[in-house]
Order: C-alpha cells, then structure tokens, then sequence
C-alpha cells in the first residue's frame, strides 16, 4: 500500500489542488516501511491524479478537495480519507490503526462565489474567510 498526503512543513495541507508536494508512505503489514516527501512540479487539480496513481498511491489522506478532484482520483481507484487536519504522519498513523478521523462528504468548493463550504476541518487557506 502506498499512502499520500498533501504536506505541508509536517502537516496535512488543507488545499489538495494547491500543494506543491505530497509524502508518499509505503505500508506493508499495517506499518510504515519508508516514507519521503516528493514535488508535485506545479501540476494542478487535474493532473495530481494522475501523479499520485503515476507513483503507485492508491490512498489519498487529505483536507479539503473539490469534486473534480474527487472525481479524477475515484476513475483512478485511488481511495480518499478527506476533511483531515494535523500531523501528516500521525494522520497515517491513524489510519493503519482505524482511528482516523475524516470526513466522507468532504467538498472544497472554492470555485463558487457564494463561497458556501467547507474545506477540512482546519479550513482550506484560500483566503475566503471560510477558514
């Protein structure tokens, strides 16, 4: 298994479509083997899909997230933990132990004007004042 999260100075970055690098955590037997913190090379929401399955990730822990990201990662099969906030390594952690907590329904809709959402529990730092 190969976990990524959107990372951020040891934290989960709280804008999938806006971080400039992910850690990739390889798992096997529940626990982590290796991780290491890898540049996205400015590809943006539509293309980090496909960087993340390009690099054998087939689960994604992050904050907020709109729904043509979603969408992209559900075609590729990559499995999404969203609405997480915090330690990047603590959230893998958490995950591996069935302790997680995330959000299912999480939406970063930040493309609207009526700015009505919600972007992971830590907010998803555009500026919008839905922090």
């Amino acid at each position: 298994m190969r976990i990524a999260v959107p990372y951020d100075n040891g934290a989960v970055f709280q804008h999938f479509g806006r971080t400039s690098a992910f850690k990739f955590y390889d798992v096997e037997n529940g626990e982590i083997r290796a991780s290491a913190v890898h540049s996205t090379n400015g590809s943006g929401h539509g293309a980090l899909a496909g960087f993340l399955k390009d690099n054998g990730v087939d689960t994604l822990i992050c904050g907020g997230i709109g729904g043509g990201a979603q969408t992209a990662l559900s075609q590729t099969g990559i499995r999404l933990y969203g609405g997480v906030s915090g330690s990047a390594d603590e959230a893998v952690r958490a995950l591996l132990d069935g302790t997680l907590a995330y959000d299912p329904a999480v939406r970063c809709d930040h493309h609207a004007h009526d700015h009505t959402h919600t972007c992971g529990s830590g907010g998803c730092g555009h500026g919008c004042g839905k922090e």
